[in-house]
């Protein structure tokens, strides 16, 4: 089930290149990384340039990103883990244009024991008693 929020320097992005990118991470989480589409939760993040910064520095011309993806620790390899972010790092880069020289990809990796959705835990889905804990 992840989450994922991405954090665009662009506060008038337009709704078409918002429904890119919210489509085009959700296709990757469920591509790349076997999540399932209906559990997939995408937070666009959209914040003023002159808030964004790299370096130091603000992003100027470029459209400063980062995008940050809660999953269950040990459900992806590592090189699945590398091809989401390289291929996020695209999606990213041809969605946007031009990027500040970060644009950066986070995996988080949470605990089954503490990560879950409606109202249970990742272990107790897994073990197949998602009443526990209601």
């Amino acid at each position: 089930m992840p989450f994922i929020r991405a954090t665009i320097s662009d506060p008038h992005l337009d709704r078409a290149t918002q429904e890119t990118l919210a489509k085009g991470l959700t296709q990757l989480s469920v591509a790349v990384l076997d999540k399932p589409i209906e559990r997939t939760s995408v937070h666009l993040n959209l914040v003023p340039a002159e808030r964004y910064f790299v370096a130091g520095e603000p992003v100027g011309e470029a459209t400063g990103a980062h995008v940050e993806v809660s999953i269950t620790a040990g459900t992806n390899s590592a090189d699945e883990k590398a091809r989401f972010i390289r291929e996020t790092y695209e999606l990213l880069r041809t969605t946007l244009g031009l990027l500040p020289p970060v644009a950066g990809v986070a995996l988080y990796e949470m605990h089954p024991e503490s990560y879950g959705y409606n109202g249970v835990t990742q272990f107790d889905h897994r073990r197949g008693n998602p009443q526990r804990g209601l």
